[in-house]
Formats: C-alpha cells, structure tokens, sequence
C-alpha cells in the first residue's frame, strides 16, 4: 500500500463529514462515507467526525456499527477521531452520560467539555510532533482534553502552558498509539492537512 491511494471512510452519522472528506482527498486518500457494517469492512481506516459523542454513541449502536467497530480497531484498523472522535476512542470518558459507549481505541482518559461551552470556543497555534512546517493552527469547539495517556500513548500536542492560560495551559489535546490518531481540536475546518496527511501515511504503513 506504500504508493496505493488508500480508500478511508468516514463515520458519516453525524458532524463535520465532508469537510473530513475534502481534506482526505487533498491528502492523498479516496474517502468514502460509512453508514453501514459492509462499508466499514471495506475501508483501509476511518475518520471518526466532531459532533455529540453521546449521540454518535448511540447512532452507532442504532447502525449496528459499534461492536464491527471496535472490532476492526482492536484488529489494527487505523482510526483518526477529531473531537467527538476523540472521546469515542477513549476507553474512558469524564462527564458523560452513562449510557455512552467507548470504542478503546486508545489508552486515554478524556474529559468531555473540558475547555467549556459553545461560546468559550478558541483557536491557537500549537506546537505538533510528527508534522512539519511549524505551529498547527487549532480550532477547539466544545473540546475535550486528554485527562491520563497509558504509557503507550504518545503525546503529540498540548495547550501553550503560559501563566495566562491558566487551568487550560498545558493540556494534552492530541496523541497517537500505533494507528490510531486523536486531537480534541477540528483540523478540517482549517485548510491546513498536514494532520490528515499524517494519518494517510499511518494507513497506508498499516
């Protein structure tokens, strides 16, 4: 797959769905979107959008997604969660409903909500290992942050940790474990696909 154009779904049930697939083209990827479990099973990774992890949780049950999901992740599927994405691939989530399922895609513990409301939506630039060409220009709405990482977990980026950033400064908002690639920040709604061309060279290393 080294010089194939890797075909990548993404979770089309809610949230930022074409702008994902946009920037998966530019990237150098076919996207396609995945509603069902025969789609699911014939794409070489997946997006999970931004949206309600707590409704996405329960459309992927409604699909008949979520166990094929976790499934294909535990096999070694490559995943990208943006946001909500980010929370579903936790094995744990703080604040959320009780019903709320996790994929376990990643050794973490995430905090829905962290950095606040709607209205306290941001953006900032940030320091990301692993791509080049300097700061990442973040967009956060409604994110979470990244409570624990295992061990195994590695940390791509965090918050500026400045005495005025406060309880927010320094927080980890993107990782990796293997395939699997989260940030708490909308990297498809900046033009910039430096993070989707990171996850089509991890698909297509897989």
């Amino acid at each position: 797959m080294a010089n194939a154009r890797p075909v990548i779904g993404v979770l089309a049930l809610q949230g930022d769905v074409r702008e994902h697939a946009v920037m998966l083209e530019r990237a150098g990827a076919r996207a396609v979107p995945v509603r069902r479990p025969a789609e699911l099973s014939a794409v070489d990774g997946l997006v999970l959008p931004g949206g309600e992890s707590t409704t996405m949780s329960r459309l992927l049950e409604t699909f008949e997604l979520l166990d094929p999901l976790r499934a294909r992740i535990a096999e070694g599927m490559p995943a990208f969660g943006s946001c909500a994405g980010m929370i579903l691939l936790a094995r744990q989530a703080l604040d959320g409903r009780p019903d709320q399922r996790q994929l376990d895609g990643l050794d973490i513990v995430v905090r829905r909500n962290a950095f606040g409301r709607q209205v306290d939506s941001f953006e900032e630039d940030l320091d990301f290992a692993g791509v080049e060409g300097g700061p990442l220009h973040a967009v956060f709405i409604r994110a979470p942050w990244v409570e624990k990482a295992g061990d195994g977990v590695e940390v791509l980026a965090r918050t500026p940790g400045t005495p005025e950033a406060g309880a927010v400064g320094a927080r980890i908002v993107a990782v990796r474990q293997g395939p699997v690639l989260a940030t708490a920040f909308h990297p498809e709604l900046t033009g910039d696909e430096r993070v989707h061309r990171l996850f089509v060279r991890l698909v297509r290393e897989a």
